[in-house]
Formats: C-alpha cells, sequence, structure tokens
C-alpha cells in the first residue's frame, strides 16, 4: 500500500504546468509551478515546516507550545496544518487588507486570528508586526517563527523548490519569474537554480507602492515609494531579510488592476484557479515578454489557491467598485434586473376598459401588452386611453379590442440599450423581451432612464 503517515508528508512535488493561451504571443515555453497541490493550497507548507522543524531541533520550539506569527494567510495555514499534527497552539496577526476568507480558513484549523490595520508602520504598536511580537512576550512558551528573517524560510526552497524545478525542466531553465514578499521562495530557489547555471535570470514581481523594484536599481529605501496597495502577498514596506537583492536580476512592478484583472484570467483561460499573488506574476510576464526568446523556458511560481480570493478578485461587485472591471453597457436582458421575478401584467382582447384602467391604477403602471392566449396581439398605454376616454366617454362601456394600439415590438435579450431605445417613441411606449426561460417582460422609458442613470 502506498500512504502518507499524515498530511505533512504531502508537502512539495508539485506540478510543473506549461501555460498555453495566456502567453501565446510569448516565443518561449512557459511554465506555471503550481503550488495549489500543497495541503495548505499555497508554496508557503514548504517553509512553513521546515521553521517549525528547525525550531523545534535547536529548542526554541517546545512541546506544548504556542506559535505566534504575523501573516497574510498562507503561512498562517502552513503553520496551523503542522501544527495541529503536532500539537501546538497557534494565534496569528493579520491586516485588516487581507480577504475573510483567508482568515476564515485560519479559523477553521483551531488558531486563534487578530486582525490589525494596514495603513500603519510596521513600527507601530498596532501593525500586524508589532502586535505579533507583543503577544510572543506575554504568552509563555511561545515562539515567533518571523518569516521574514527566519533563514530557514529560504531553506526550504534551497531545498525543494529549487531542485523540483531543475529536475522537472531537465537543467533547461532559463527564467524564473517569482512574486516578492518575504523573499525565502526567489531567494531560496534562485540560490540553488544559480548554482546549478548562474546564467539563469531571477525575477522578482513587485507591486507599487512597495519598496523592492526601486531599492534594486538605486540602494535606497524611499519612503515616498511607500503607500497603500490591494495586491495580496506580494511586496513590502521594509526589507527582510530573507530578500536577497543581488540575487534578483530585475524587479518588474505590476499595477492593482492589471493584478487583479490577469488573476480572473488564468482560470478562464487556463484552467487553473489561483490567486492574486499569480495574477501578478503572470501580469509581470506579459510586461516583460520582450525579454523572452524562442527556446527559452521561463518558470513562473503560482503561490496560492483562487478560493481565497471569492470575495475579492472573483467578485465583479468588489472589481467594479475599485474600477478593476470595463463597465459594460447593458443588454435589453439587463433593464429588467429590477423587475425580472414580477410576473407581467397583462389584458386580453375581450377585457373591459374599466378593468384595463383599473390594473393600471392599482399597479401604477402606463402600459400594458395585450394578449390572446400566448399570442401578443395589441397594446395599451395610459396616454392613448384617457386621451379617447376624454373625447368618448361611452368607450369605457366598451372592451380592450376596441381601443388597443399596434403590439409593443418584441427584442432579443442581447439586444442593445441602443437598439432598445430607438424602439421607444411617442407612437411606441414600450418594448418586450424575453429571458432564457421563455417568460415576457416589458422595459419601459423608466427602466432605460434607470440603467443611463447607474
Amino acid at each position: 500500500m502506498k500512504y502518507s503517515k499524515n498530511v505533512l508528508e504531502t508537502i512539495g512535488n508539485t506540478p510543473l504546468v506549461k501555460i498555453n493561451v495566456i502567453t501565446k504571443d510569448i516565443p518561449a515555453l512557459v511554465l506555471a509551478k503550481v503550488e495549489t497541490t500543497n495541503p495548505g493550497n499555497s508554496i508557503k507548507d514548504r517553509m512553513a515546516l521546515k521553521m517549525i522543524e528547525d525550531a523545534e531541533k535547536d529548542g526554541r520550539l517546545k512541546p506544548g507550545g504556542t506559535i505566534i506569527e504575523g501573516t497574510s494567510g498562507n503561512t498562517g495555514m502552513g503553520l496551523a496544518i503542522a501544527a495541529v499534527i503536532k500539537g501546538y497552539k497557534c494565534i496569528f496577526t493579520t491586516t485588516d487588507k487581507q480577504s475573510k476568507e483567508k482568515v476564515d480558513a485560519l479559523r477553521a484549523f483551531g488558531a486563534e486570528v487578530v486582525v490589525c490595520p494596514t495603513d500603519v508602520e510596521p513600527e507601530d504598536p498596532r501593525s500586524y508586526y508589532s502586535v505579533s511580537s507583543r503577544l510572543v512576550n506575554e504568552i509563555p512558551n511561545s515562539w515567533k517563527p518571523n518569516q521574514y528573517d527566519n533563514p530557514s524560510n529560504a531553506v526550504a526552497h534551497y531545498e525543494q523548490t529549487g531542485p523540483e524545478i531543475w529536475e522537472q525542466t531537465g537543467g533547461k531553465i532559463t527564467h524564473l519569474v517569482v512574486g516578492v514578499g518575504t523573499g525565502g521562495t526567489i531567494s531560496g530557489t534562485g540560490k540553488y537554480l544559480k548554482e546549478k547555471n548562474p546564467n539563469i535570470k531571477i525575477l522578482g514581481i513587485d507591486t507599487y507602492g512597495s519598496i523592492f523594484k526601486k531599492l534594486k536599481e538605486t540602494g535606497i529605501i524611499d519612503k515616498n515609494e511607500i503607500y497603500p496597495y490591494i495586491t495580496e502577498g506580494i511586496g513590502e514596506d521594509f526589507l527582510p531579510q530573507n530578500v536577497d537583492i543581488d540575487l534578483i536580476d530585475h524587479f518588474e512592478k505590476v499595477t492593482d488592476k492589471d493584478a487583479a484583472v490577469m488573476t480572473r484570467r488564468i482560470p478562464r483561460e487556463e484552467g487553473i484557479f489561483v490567486g492574486n499573488s499569480a495574477g501578478s506574476a503572470m501580469a509581470g510576464i506579459m510586461q516583460m515578454k520582450h525579454m523572452f526568446k524562442e527556446g527559452d523556458v521561463v518558470v513562473v511560481i503560482f503561490h496560492d489557491h483562487g478560493t481565497r480570493y471569492l470575495g475579492k478578485m472573483f467578485n465583479d461587485d468588489w472589481m467594479r467598485d475599485r474600477g478593476f472591471l470595463e463597465v459594460k453597457k447593458p443588454k435589453a436582458i439587463d433593464l429588467i434586473k429590477n423587475h425580472k421575478d414580477k410576473k407581467l401584467i397583462t389584458v386580453a382582447p375581450e377585457t373591459p376598459i374599466s378593468d384595463a384602467v383599473a390594473l393600471m391604477t392599482k399597479y401604477n403602471i402606463s402600459q400594458i401588452p395585450v394578449m390572446n392566449g400566448h399570442e401578443i396581439v395589441g397594446s395599451l398605454s395610459d396616454n392613448y386611453v384617457f386621451s379617447q376616454l376624454i373625447l368618448n366617454d361611452a368607450l369605457k362601456q366598451g372592451v380592450v379590442s376596441t381601443l388597443m394600439q399596434k403590439p409593443f415590438p418584441v427584442v432579443d435579450g442581447n439586444a442593445s440599450l441602443e437598439d432598445v431605445s430607438k424602439q421607444i417613441t411617442r407612437e411606441n411606449s414600450a418594448v418586450l423581451v424575453k429571458d432564457l426561460g421563455g417568460s415576457v417582460h416589458i422595459i419601459t422609458k423608466h427602466d432605460i432612464i434607470e440603467a443611463i442613470s447607474n
């Protein structure tokens, strides 16, 4: 029988998958190291276990201890999984910009999570760095891994990720592309690969609001470069000890919008459900495509799983609120969204005029389709009916067929707003549209005005 003694033995040996659609205009072979197959669905499982095991060996982490760490979620998940197997407690501090899914996932493993403000200096006592440091001093038998400065972080990737990529590419890798946060992945993996072949280019992905790119190019940590950003998992406002700036050949900055849009493209075009840092990395590759040539083998790290961003990058409303989605002009079917669940009010040709007028008054509507069974045979509009009744009061005693006008035109659900608008004239006050279920709905001037206003 082949089985793992516990879930920790399933960490690593993640697949390398060719990117086909997004990179079709790039002459190089682009391969994604898909780290979502780790038990915590991220690359951070590797270094979390390594940090714990190294701390156990030298006595920093003792039996029954409490692990306290500042994390954006993925490192915490790796630590929490290992803690479950090894019998430790966990307390994590994180920022309020992290997705709710990440926080909920940590709590699912029994961890306590303290959410701290994002827009404060690292030295601020409210920051998630400072809060974790304070807690480790207050809680007996506790240990802070400090993933930013703990060398075990980079060592894990030197011992595992680097050798895996070298073996999987048969030593043909020419470029490694990694989003840079704590620096452990790019520095550990990059160090191993450069030892195998010094010509391999190590390309770091940075975000606007982070210091890495300018620091690499000028040697200066520019405080003016630091400002809040949305992208998760990469970028920093200080230099972690695990970031080996000299090892990294180039930093490419990617905007929040480009990262978010690309994050959505990856599952739709490649069938790989990954998170925001993967989107940043792929967007960076597309910006750097002039750097790749025929015969190159580009490996990009896909850090974590898309399920952690369902309330953010994969939520249309969230994307629209930040201006990350193009606002599409509504189609006919979109114009009925506020009343698509309501049954269309109609009258038959033999319905008394008085009943039709009563319906208009009761439901505060200005027009009614006239239907004979399932066939649309005419229409009534309030302006026309009332004008005729004023001229001839006796018409009140008649039936709809004596006053009805031509049927409202029927448009396809995909008809544009402009096409629908052209159908509504002085003589014709509404348009009908069928939904996918075959139900008929009415579009009025009010629906069009509301769509334009929004």
